[in-house]
């Protein structure tokens, strides 16, 4: 079966934020279908939204043999396994998990856009990728990631030491 590349971008800020992001990345990679390739280091982040604390974020690529609705499903089933609890929109969570990239999948669905919708203007998301994808480019702008980063404020994403 033809494997391929995709993004994604992990975060929280509820409970041992840093452990479940851990404990998600092996889940994924012990998980059928899915190969965690790489992932980011761990970065703070300014929350968006609602009042509530900093999040951890990460980035990681991933090699699969799932369609991207069927990758989303289990991405959805991972975020439930650690608890997460969907009450408001961008409020705190104990894990999300977002498909960024898809290869170079353009794709519009009710329930799945692909690229992500708002990857572009999320330094949270765009720092911990460049580190491990600075060229993939963006789909739909054709932009190498890093460039794309280039216009993006960064003021609330700092690398933690871990």
């Amino acid at each position: 079966m033809k494997s391929t590349k995709c993004a994604i971008a992990l975060g929280s800020n509820l409970g041992d934020s840093l452990a479940t992001l851990k404990s998600a990345i092996a889940t994924l990679n012990n998980t059928p279908g899915i190969a965690v390739k790489s992932h980011s280091s761990w970065y703070q982040t300014a929350p968006v939204g609602p009042p509530q604390p900093d999040y951890i974020n990460a980035c990681a690529i991933l090699e699969v043999t799932l369609q991207p609705q069927q990758l989303l499903a289990t991405l959805l089933e991972v975020e439930i396994k650690f608890n997460r609890i969907r009450r408001e929109k961008w409020g705190p969570r104990t894990l999300d998990l977002d498909l960024l990239l898809y290869d170079d999948l353009i794709l519009e669905t009710p329930t799945l856009t692909l690229p992500h919708p708002r990857m572009t203007q999320r330094a949270f998301v765009l720092v911990p990728l460049v580190e491990i994808a600075p060229d993939w480019a963006h789909p739909v702008t054709k932009s190498a990631i890093g460039q794309i980063l280039k216009t993006a404020d960064c003021s609330g994403v700092q690398k933690m030491k871990v």
